[in-house]
């Protein structure tokens, strides 16, 4: 487990223990203030082992890793691969589908995907990352947006950098997206796309 796991699973237990807090508010003073101060090392040791063997809870469905971000908000990382040139190891899978994104983007759209189904919302995904041949395809097809159309000039998409999803939602699910969707790093930011939602990630 890599370290920035690790200070995430911290955060979270650190979270847990002043949500204890708070719930045992009520309890004898002295058995709260030794049985839930985030300072006391046996109470710390004990949920962090815990919690180590176990996942984390939907609590922490936002982003939780910072990156290094460009001016225009796109990760380093990304930057150097160039848009529409992101290579295979850098991209993951959503659910089953065969759509893929930036690997954090995609993790955080399956864990949103996952909790909205508990919720009783479908979320449906219908367009991922694109190369730029599949930009230029697309260009071809749809127009530039900066023409009346609903395609960005090639090279410059946000579906280019594998951080955009277009999604299939009903009224109910576009709500959903609309009230928890940046919980989990994704916006709507594009006038006239109400299913395309882009990855915003934290930056360091």
């Amino acid at each position: 487990m890599g370290i920035e796991a690790v200070n995430s699973r911290i955060a979270d237990i650190q979270s847990r223990m002043i949500a204890m807090q708070t719930q045992q508010a009520t309890a004898a003073k002295t058995s709260s203030a030794t049985s839930t101060d985030p300072a006391s090392g046996g109470s710390f040791a004990t949920a962090l082992a815990d919690a180590m063997g176990t996942q984390s809870s939907a609590a922490s469905a936002g982003p939780a890793k910072s990156y290094s971000l460009n001016g225009k908000g796109i990760p380093t990382e990304l930057v150097g691969y160039g848009n529409g040139k992101i290579p295979a190891n850098a991209l993951e899978k959503v659910g089953n589908t065969n759509h893929k994104l930036w690997a954090p983007a995609a993790e955080s759209l399956n864990k949103m995907i996952s909790d909205a189904k508990a919720q009783g919302v479908t979320i449906g995904i219908t367009d991922s990352y694109r190369s730029y041949s599949e930009q230029v395809d697309v260009a071809r097809r749809k127009g530039l947006y900066s023409q009346g159309g609903l395609a960005a000039k090639p090279g410059t998409s946000e579906h280019g950098w594998g951080m955009a999803t277009d999604l299939d939602l009903n009224n109910k699910a576009q709500a959903w997206m609309r009230a928890n969707g940046e919980k989990y790093g994704f916006v709507e930011n594009t006038p006239r796309e109400p299913w395309h939602w882009a990855y915003k990630p934290k930056s360091v």
